[in-house]
């Protein structure tokens, strides 16, 4: 890829700095349209075997009532294509008009009949021609040419269908389905996810069909981001027309980590107006996924209004890969080091030890010891309420400077400074001292701060474009070349706790993700008149999803990561019982990636950076995968959860659980 090229000319969005959505053509899908001047459309996929009419009709109610606008449904052969037809007529007879999606993997004449029946189908471009089989292929221009025209013939009947009767197509690139062609040529990289979808689009446009939806999915939430934005410039750049974008994360998971991976990927790319429908792809059942899909969108319905930020002439920041900003070491900030995480407790007086296993320190009074664990914070924030009894080692204190300079041990506690405070004071820790600074006092700070290697920057905004003023500000010590480490702090009113996931997943995660920022740090200070319990509560929950994010981002594991997909028509056991069941008996591999999937469609290939993979191969059989090599295939499924542990334990990445 010609990074200089394409760094000459970022166009992927409208504006770094000013919210603004992307102008993309309309597509219809029956009476939906998507992109356009739209509302960004939420949509799922029923998780019931689609040859189950009466179960799938069912489901999909339950889906409609709960937000979704759009309903896909599998179709790997020709019986699920033609009883898509019974679905929709069950659908229409109980009232309901929602448009339904035909998903497509490896079965075009499938697909060519599911295209007369709904209102949109959706072809993945890495298996819609092509048979996976991870080999290396060494390609002329002539011979890789004799493929694109072997997959012209194979694709064309379809796009004649969908003209013919009016029928939307979502060209959907999975990055761990990518065909053995794309990777031989482009390797596994976001040009190769674009580049993928490319080949079917102008093959679209030579026929001069152009209601089309793209997506650039991954579990990786580096790489998607990436994919989705390298797709907008090479639109651009190759004189396409504006498709809309179809935005999500695959196999994201369940619960917390779900929500919170989903928004790291997926609201990066809202923020800069990028995405015309959502799909948050939870290991859940399908009607808790459009809720979720809805929080995230609406929080852009009136951000256009948001107060202004410094415009950018100049963007030193790659969007394309990942790079990690170039730090002074500051004690443990910064440089090689892992992001931190800083846990507000200040709106707790007179902490108890008992009280310090909210952020994952745990006092074992019997021994007079302390527990740590690998989601416990690396600092606590006291503010004016100081900790009255020793922390264990590894954790350290961070209290306001006017607390701290009147201490008594002022070497093992840290300050921190507002900027008025900074530049008055003259007293500091010979170490480590913490600058709370407003992304608008950046500028006036780099001159005092440049040069300091004994500072942290702790980093926040008021503007309700989020992740866009932090960015800038960060845009500023990268123009003035200030290499001091930074901590993004968010902080949230009163809200429900999938919001705050949502909120900070999408505000920090996107720094993280343009490989900005040296920790998290989550203000507590909206629950300081609650009582006791729940301000607890919250400071939990924004210590696990503050080492949630840095997970979902790539840039700190804590725990184990299971790359899980949502289940559909074709999974071929309970998905959402299996994965409790792995999770329950694996969830202390600290950094180790399992990928639990229901179907060879999303695995292996889906699953490629999964260190370990489980995968549905027939009805009761478990393949059990190192990598992407089979190591045992038709595993009765009562048995593979021990078998998955024994291929783990043999390759020394097994410890046991503590007691």
């Amino acid at each position: 890829m010609d990074t200089k090229a394409l760094l000459e000319k970022i166009n992927y969005c409208n504006s770094l700095t000013s919210y603004s959505r992307r102008k993309t053509i309309p597509v219809k899908v029956g009476d939906v349209v998507i992109g356009g001047d739209n509302p960004i459309v939420v949509q799922s996929m029923t998780t019931v075997d689609t040859m189950d009419t009466e179960g799938s009709v069912e489901q999909c109610i339950r889906m409609i009532e709960s937000g979704c606008q759009l309903i896909r449904i599998t179709a790997p052969s020709i019986k699920e294509a033609e009883n898509l037809q019974n679905i929709k007529d069950g659908l229409k007879k109980r009232g309901y008009s929602t448009p339904l999606v035909a998903d497509i993997h490896f079965t075009p004449n499938a697909a060519e009949i599911a295209a007369k029946i709904v209102e949109k189908v959706r072809i993945n471009p890495g298996n819609y021609a092509d048979k996976k089989k991870f080999e290396v292929i060494e390609y002329t221009d002539e011979s890789y040419q004799e493929e694109l025209d072997r997959i012209r013939e194979r694709f064309l009947p379809l796009v004649k269908i969908c003209k013919e009767y009016g029928t939307a197509m979502r060209i959907g690139t999975n990055h761990g389905s990518l065909s053995d062609r794309i990777m031989s040529r482009y390797g596994d990289t976001p040009l190769g996810m674009v580049e993928s979808a490319l080949e079917f689009l102008r093959i679209c446009e030579d026929e001069q069909y152009y209601d089309i939806v793209i997506s650039m999915k991954s579990s990786n939430t580096q790489v998607m981001v990436q994919a989705y934005r390298l797709l907008v410039q090479k639109l651009d750049e190759g004189g396409f027309k504006p498709y809309p974008l179809h935005l999500g994360v695959t196999e994201a998971g369940d619960g917390e980590d779900g929500r919170i991976k989903s928004a790291v990927g997926i609201g990066t790319l809202l923020e800069d107006g990028l995405g015309d429908t959502v799909r948050v792809s939870l290991t859940e059942d399908p009607e808790f996924e459009a809720p979720v899909a809805k929080a995230l969108v609406d929080r852009y319905e009136h951000r256009a209004s948001h107060e202004s930020i410094t415009t950018l002439s100049n963007y030193p920041i790659n969007p394309f890969e990942y790079n990690r900003r170039e730090t002074f070491e500051v004690y443990n900030f910064g440089a090689t080091n892992v992001p931190r995480v800083i846990a507000d407790v200040a709106a707790i007086k007179e902490i108890t030890p008992k009280e310090m296993k909210q952020v994952g320190h745990f006092y074992l009074p019997e021994l007079d010891k302390w527990k740590m664990n690998d989601q416990g914070a690396d600092f606590v924030f006291t503010g004016s309420n100081p900790i009255p009894f020793m922390l264990p080692n590894g954790m350290k204190e961070i209290q306001n400077y006017e607390i701290w300079q009147y201490n008594a041990d002022t070497e093992n506690k840290f300050p921190l400074f507002s900027f008025k405070e900074f530049q008055s004071a003259d007293k500091f820790h010979q170490k480590l001292n913490f600058l709370s600074l407003n992304d608008i006092e950046v500028a006036a700070a780099i001159p005092l701060i440049k040069e300091r290697t004994d500072l942290v920057i702790i980093l926040k905004t008021s503007n309700r474009h989020n992740y866009p003023a932090l960015r800038r500000a960060f845009v500023h010590l990268l123009e003035n070349h200030c290499k001091i480490p930074v901590v993004p702090q968010v902080a949230y009113q009163q809200q429900s706790d999938d919001k705050t996931m949502l909120y900070t997943a999408t505000d920090i995660g996107g720094l993280l993700v343009d490989g900005l920022g040296d920790g998290v740090m989550i203000d507590a200070q909206a629950y300081s008149d609650m009582d006791r319990e729940t301000i607890l509560r919250q400071i939990k929950l924004h210590n696990s999803i503050s080492f949630g994010v840095l997970q979902a981002a790539r840039t700190r594991m804590s725990k184990t990561e299971y790359i899980s997909c949502p289940s559909c028509g074709r999974t071929l056991f309970d998905l959402q019982e299996t994965t409790a069941m792995i999770r329950k008996r694996t969830d202390h591999l600290k950094g180790v990636k399992i990928g639990i999937m229901g179907c060879i469609v999303n695995g292996p290939g889906e699953m490629a950076d999964a260190d370990f993979g489980y995968v549905g191969s027939g009805k009761g059989k478990i393949t059990l995968y190192r990598g992407k090599e089979v190591v045992k295939r038709s595993v009765p499924s009562e048995k593979a959860v021990d078998e998955l542990i024994e291929i783990i334990k043999k390759d020394g990445m097994w410890n046991d659980p503590e007691a």
